[in-house]
């Protein structure tokens, strides 16, 4: 059977062919790209159904920011910010919904009114108790790597894949299968340097001796505005689907994008010129 992720509700998304793109809904007031953007809930569900108009596979939702030096959130107030953005969007679309939290509490919450899929920023190594919420719910886990600090002598890629080995443990342990796990190796201001960054898109593959499926979410980072000079988030939307075909060429079987249009597009070239002569139209 073809690689998959099993949603909840029996649902399965194939990981087989070119790579699931999840759209981001930041409800958040100081997100490094977007936030402030969305005010309201109104606002983030009218945004969330339009990334699924615009080809987004799965869609991202989060009330916490994870820029450096943010300011922290209880769970209440994390919760009063997406779950109104959840149910809204789960009412006008199945296209499957993303819980972006490293909190038990949310997570749970949020799968049960309705989304599929758990994405943590920290792994399930900050409160590990997320990893038995997935499996409970029988969803898929998300575990990205992080850190709290920036060293740029450091090996890290031998850090990325240390980290990601113990939170694939954790996850296991609890009862998640392998299986339903998808490591990603945290793209930006993650406690690296921008060339370490670099380094992480450059070496993608080696993630793949984990043995899961791969994310990557570069969009909009601040490596890309390194690269090119741009200084603006939005304004590093080619340079992010360049990040990212590279990334689809290198084992990513998820991409994680703001500008979903401009990645639908890049992609249905990319799988044109992909496929064998005599099969293209």
């Amino acid at each position: 059977m073809p690689p998959a992720l099993t949603l909840p509700d029996g649902r399965r998304l194939a990981l087989d062919a070119a790579p699931l793109l999840m759209g981001i809904v930041n409800i958040t007031p100081d997100s490094f790209s977007d936030g402030g953007m969305l005010r309201d809930a109104e606002q983030a569900i009218a945004h969330g159904v339009r990334l699924v108009g615009e080809g987004a596979d799965i869609v991202d939702i989060g009330g916490e920011s994870t820029r450096p030096g943010h300011a922290p959130l209880d769970a209440a107030t994390e919760l009063a910010r997406v779950l109104p953005v959840i149910k809204g969007v789960r009412e006008q679309t199945p296209t499957p919904l993303s819980i972006d939290t490293w909190k038990a509490e949310v997570a749970d919450a949020a799968l049960a009114a309705g989304a599929s899929i758990v994405n943590d920023v920290w792994g399930a190594q900050r409160d590990p108790a997320i990893a038995g919420v997935a499996a409970r719910h029988g969803a898929p886990i998300i575990l990205m790597h992080n850190r709290e600090t920036t060293d740029p002598a450091l090996d890290i890629l031998s850090d990325v894949l240390r980290f990601l080995e113990r939170s694939i443990a954790i996850a296991v342990a609890a009862g998640v299968p392998r299986e339903q796990i998808v490591v990603d190796p945290g793209i930006g201001l993650f406690g690296k340097t921008p060339e370490q960054s670099l380094l992480l898109i450059r070496e993608l593959a080696a993630l793949k001796e984990l043995g899961c499926p791969v994310l990557l979410g570069a969009s909009r980072k601040s490596v890309i505005g390194v690269v090119t000079g741009q200084s603006v988030p939005a304004e590093r939307v080619a340079g992010s689907v360049a990040a990212h075909l590279y990334g689809a060429t290198h084992g990513a079987n998820i991409i994680r994008a703001h500008d979903i249009a401009a990645h639908v597009q890049a992609f249905k070239v990319w799988a044109a010129l992909s496929r064998p002569l005599e099969s293209r139209s």
